[in-house]
């Protein structure tokens, strides 16, 4: 199987699958592939934070014109994943100098199943881009053509837990992928200072119990398969809620707009996780540590240019001003996409992370904040 990610995500999805059992795990450009069977399938649907989609590729083979890649999905046996009363779907990805138009691949695919279907059986399967019954992958790579079967449907991003959003909500995979990549493993407690609509706490959350990254999605598409097994369903999702852990530290979230805490505590009231989450009305630069002592994990999204118009200079340099000032003993994670503006902070980080958000080319950058001065805190661990 292939299970698709963002770039820079691509270690820690094969982390996630080799903490979940996957075999063979091999990690590519934006993706990983994995063995496993049917219930492994299930599990990864259900329970990876970092992948967008679960392909199961069906056929592999060389393709060198129009004609032999018509030829190819034609032979398929298609009655072993749907009949001619199914609706599909067909998403196509080139990268080919054979091929140049996605849109035309997918459309030979698409006739060249139909033909089958009516040569064979007198009807033919309508196409339904909205839900369909199967959703086919068809990618070609050069000359080598890979079609898959898609198994969650919509992107794994649609947790099914945030129905209110701000302007340019973080994506809950990029947001699952930040907090694994700041080593965020829930022995500590947690705040997201610009919290928005609410979703880097609630993955926090997430993460910190163990509770299934999909858990309140409604649907994935292998449950429209023909091989859909409930029964097998049921006992990988009574598995996994069964490694679901205790949370004994807090997780909160501030935001100084009034309409975001409002679609955050909804937020996560969908999530259930009111009794992990707590969200607030508050300025972060106005406010402090409430306990200065106690180690503090900090990830956050800060507004930028594309989302507001601010001052960036006079923004970042209150960011590293509020760091160093309320917040010793703290790891204070971040992203941006404005990689110049990292200059007025102030502050040297002692990570930096290159991520996407979106389309836009960002830093996760990590910076530590210690209790005193750095240089004492390195003499008292060399005493």
């Amino acid at each position: 199987m292939i299970a698709k990610t963002f770039f820079g995500f691509e270690e820690v999805l094969a982390k996630e699958l080799r903490n979940l059992g996957a075999e063979r795990v091999q990690i590519g450009t934006r993706m990983v592939s994995f063995y496993g069977d049917k219930g492994f399938m299930y599990k990864a649907n259900l329970c990876l934070r970092t992948a967008l989609k679960i392909l199961k590729p069906i056929k592999t083979k060389k393709v060198y014109n129009e004609k032999s890649l018509y030829d190819f999905i034609y032979k398929v046996d298609w009655d072993q994943f749907m009949d001619a009363n199914d609706t599909f779907a067909i998403n196509a990805t080139v990268n080919s100098t054979i091929f140049k138009h996605s849109h035309y691949v997918a459309l030979k695919s698409k006739d060249a199943i139909v033909d089958k279907f009516r040569n064979e059986t007198g009807k033919r399967p309508k196409v339904d881009t909205d839900r369909p019954d199967i959703q086919i992958n068809i990618h070609i790579q050069q000359d080598t053509c890979t079609i898959s079967l898609d198994s969650s449907g919509g992107s794994l991003h649609h947790r099914g837990y945030r129905t209110a959003t701000n302007i340019a909500p973080i994506n809950e995979v990029l947001a699952a992928g930040l907090l694994l990549l700041s080593g965020w493993d829930g022995q500590c407690d947690f705040v997201d200072p610009m919290c928005g609509s609410g979703t880097l706490a609630i993955e926090a959350a997430m993460i910190a119990c163990n509770i299934p990254a999909n858990l309140n999605r409604k649907e994935f598409a292998f449950e429209r398969w023909l091989d859909w097994d409930l029964d097998l369903f049921e006992l990988i999702e009574k598995s996994v809620l069964n490694k679901t852990r205790d949370f004994h530290y807090s997780i909160k979230g501030y935001d100084k707009a009034p309409s975001a805490v409002r679609k955050a505590v909804d937020n996560v009231k969908n999530a259930n996780l009111d009794d992990f989450v707590s969200i607030s009305n508050a300025n972060f630069f106005e406010g402090t540590k409430e306990d200065k002592e106690k180690p503090l994990h900090m990830v956050f999204n800060p507004p930028y240019g594309e989302r507001l118009e601010l001052n960036e200079e006079e923004f970042y340099s209150e960011i590293g001003d509020t760091l160093k000032k309320e917040y010793p003993n703290t790891q204070a994670w971040f992203i941006t996409s404005n990689i110049e503006a990292l200059k007025f902070v102030g502050l040297r980080p002692s990570r930096k992370i290159k991520v996407f958000n979106g389309k836009l080319e960002s830093r996760l950058v990590k910076y530590e904040m210690y209790a005193g001065s750095k240089k004492a805190k390195y003499q008292e661990k060399k005493k």
